[in-house]
């Protein structure tokens, strides 16, 4: 089984549950995960906090040396760069400023920029946007970004495995994620 070098961006679109489920859900994936580089946007910890009530952090479960957090004005990070190895980068949730920036070109924190290497190494970067409705410009910064390589897949939750819990409904969205990043998962499957 391959063991993938994952980038987890958390930015302040509301949401922070997202990016909670999906850092508890790769914690308890050792077995595929060689490294994980963690970063959260500062609006991202402010929306944590206030959503959740806690402060933001990695898993305890997060396997030692395989999560690591990284500072979102760190450019010296190992994935600042292409030669770092990524496989796949994923910004959940991620502000529509985020995209924006990312499809203008504008590496102006971490994120952006490790968004940036993943989408010139034409390497896995998917955006998962918790916005409605839409303006002309998002979609538009969508559109760009989807031609450039990246993969949108909006945090719209599935009802047809009949979630019972908040938990249950943003993990239909948390796996989707995963399984797009190459991920194998234990999850439900419409006819599975």
């Amino acid at each position: 089984m391959k063991k993938h070098r994952l980038i987890i961006a958390i930015t302040g679109a509301s949401g922070a549950i997202y990016g909670k489920l999906l850092l508890e859900r790769l914690a308890g994936l050792g077995d595929q995960i060689q490294a994980c580089g963690v970063i959260f946007s500062d609006n991202a910890r402010a929306v944590w906090r206030y959503e959740l009530g806690m402060e933001p952090d990695l898993p305890a479960a997060s396997g030692g040396d395989r999560m690591t957090l990284y500072a979102a004005g760190d450019f010296f990070a190992p994935m600042a760069s292409g030669s770092s190895g990524y496989d796949a980068m994923i910004i959940c949730p991620c502000t529509m400023g985020t995209m924006g920036r990312i499809a203008s070109g504008v590496s102006s924190d971490l994120i952006t920029r490790a968004a940036d290497v993943m989408l010139k190494e034409r390497k896995k970067l998917i955006l998962v946007p918790r916005e409605a409705p839409y303006s002309l410009i998002h979609l538009r910064n969508m559109t760009l970004l989807t031609e450039a390589g990246a993969i949108v897949c909006p945090a719209s939750p599935s009802f047809y495995s009949r979630p019972a819990t908040i938990e249950a409904l943003v993990m239909t969205v948390t796996d989707r994620v995963l399984a797009l990043a190459g991920i194998e998962l234990e999850s439900y499957r419409w006819g599975g």
